[in-house]
């Protein structure tokens, strides 16, 4: 048994058409565990559920604050109760549509824009919530760096745990797993049309979803929504 992993990422509403296609998509719920078959006309539901396995695992999200264990002295109880006064203090915040992109080799929804309001609320997330994740294990960072560091991405593993945040965070909802160019074509044909109504609707974080896994290997839940301030 590992020590559970927990995560701040935004999560679309439970009620929006996001959230239904893409849980669908992925082929899990992650706020109700259950598992999703895909649309009915998925022309090849097996092969989808082998390029979306990655995504899976984690739910369909996008990352806020990334995964981290608890340091010593700190507590479920307590990081629960500092993300309800931090979403109490925090007005919700919006930002373009979001469109699909190739980021490298997956397959992601994007902002079809700048959107320095919801960078600026990753960052003050990955600040304010530092003092509860415990500093990364060393195959853990060398995992990290395999994959080749910028300079400002390995100071910002050493510093915050994981590359890709403050100057180097791309908000994105990744819907794919790795993928070779074949692939990526394939799956972006499949893809396009499904997701062409999102571009019309503009971004809107308005909530703060909290995302657990209880053991390594096990899918992440989502297990609590936070009501940014109105």
């Amino acid at each position: 048994m590992t020590e559970p992993r927990y995560a701040i990422y935004w999560a679309p509403p439970a009620a929006s058409a996001l959230w239904a296609f893409g849980t669908r998509w992925l082929g899990r719920d992650p706020e109700t565990g259950e598992t999703l078959a895909p649309a009915p006309d998925t022309a090849d539901p097996a092969w989808l559920a082998t390029v979306t396995a990655d995504p899976r695992q984690y739910g369909l999200h996008a990352t806020l604050k990334p995964p981290f264990r608890l340091a010593a002295g700190q507590s479920h109880d307590g990081l629960v109760a500092a993300l309800g006064r931090f979403a109490a203090a925090t007005a919700p915040v919006a930002g373009p549509p979001l469109v699909l992109r190739r980021l490298g080799r997956f397959l992601a929804l994007v902002p079809d824009g700048p959107a320095p309001a919801v960078l600026a609320l990753a960052a003050r997330l990955v600040e304010a919530f530092d003092g509860f994740r415990a500093p990364a294990p060393a195959d853990e960072l060398a995992k990290r760096r395999r994959h080749g560091l910028t300079a400002s991405q390995e100071q910002n593993l050493l510093r915050w745990g994981y590359p890709y945040v403050m100057d180097d965070f791309r908000f994105h909802v990744t819907v794919s797993g790795a993928l070779d160019a074949a692939a990526l074509d394939r799956l972006e044909a499949m893809l396009a049309a499904r997701v062409a109504r999102f571009a019309t609707e503009a971004l809107s974080i308005a909530e703060l979803a909290l995302f657990e896994q209880p053991d390594a290997g096990a899918p992440f839940r989502l297990t609590r929504r936070f009501a940014l301030a109105r």
